[in-house]
């Protein structure tokens, strides 16, 4: 894990300041979360912090989580990993377990807070690990389903390969890395699948009140 070490001790020195009066959701993973630069405007009703760091594994976020996550006492967290184990060779049932250690990591930590696991994408640069991504989006559901009622599959990955049989719109040149057309896509999902039920339930307090 050596080759993470100075991006993961940035990450580390972030300043923690106190929690205000919005939700803080803290986006965790690899790259794609790294490079979400837009994640502040994008979701304006919470209190975003991202903990990404570039080329990660899920292995990777689990090897570095109490050293990136805890501190920030998050109210509910947004994963994005599993790419890139896949694409090192791993098979699906591996990263399945990773994603299981990941969700134990978060519960012994953090409590039974919320969490929005982004299903992996069908990009360009991995089209020959199609099944395999196919087959672990599958699993993770089925372990979140069963397993885990704290946490979400926000499906990313239905409308992007409808999308990618006949435009590369979604990707950068490098057909992995997403275009601002992808993070567009990204922050629909997110919103419609995980978010926007904490919105509508603090409109509902609100409105009590």
């Amino acid at each position: 894990m050596f080759w993470y070490h100075d991006e993961v001790e940035q990450l580390a020195r972030k300043e923690i300041l106190p929690k205000g009066e919005k939700m803080r959701v803290l986006f965790y993973g690899s790259s794609s979360i790294r490079l979400w630069s837009t994640l502040a405007e994008d979701f304006p009703e919470f209190e975003i912090i991202n903990q990404g760091f570039g080329g990660s594994t899920l292995a990777a976020c689990c090897w570095f989580f109490n050293k990136l996550i805890p501190a920030y006492k998050p109210d509910a967290i947004v994963l994005y990993s599993g790419d890139n184990d896949l694409g090192d060779g791993r098979h699906p049932e591996e990263v399945y377990l990773f994603l299981q250690n990941m969700m134990e990591h978060i519960k012994e930590s953090c409590g039974n807070i919320p969490v929005g696991i982004i299903s992996i994408k069908p990009s360009f640069n991995r089209e020959h690990l199609i099944n395999s991504i196919h087959y672990t989006n599958k699993i993770f559901k089925n372990l979140l389903d069963e397993k885990y009622s704290n946490g979400t599959l926000i499906n990313v990955f239905d409308e992007m390969l409808e999308i990618n049989k006949s435009s590369r719109e979604l990707y950068e040149e490098d057909g992995l890395h997403l275009t601002d057309a992808g993070y567009q896509l990204w922050k629909r999902a997110v919103r419609d699948q995980f978010l926007q039920q904490f919105v509508a339930s603090s409109k509902d307090s609100s409105t009590k009140m």
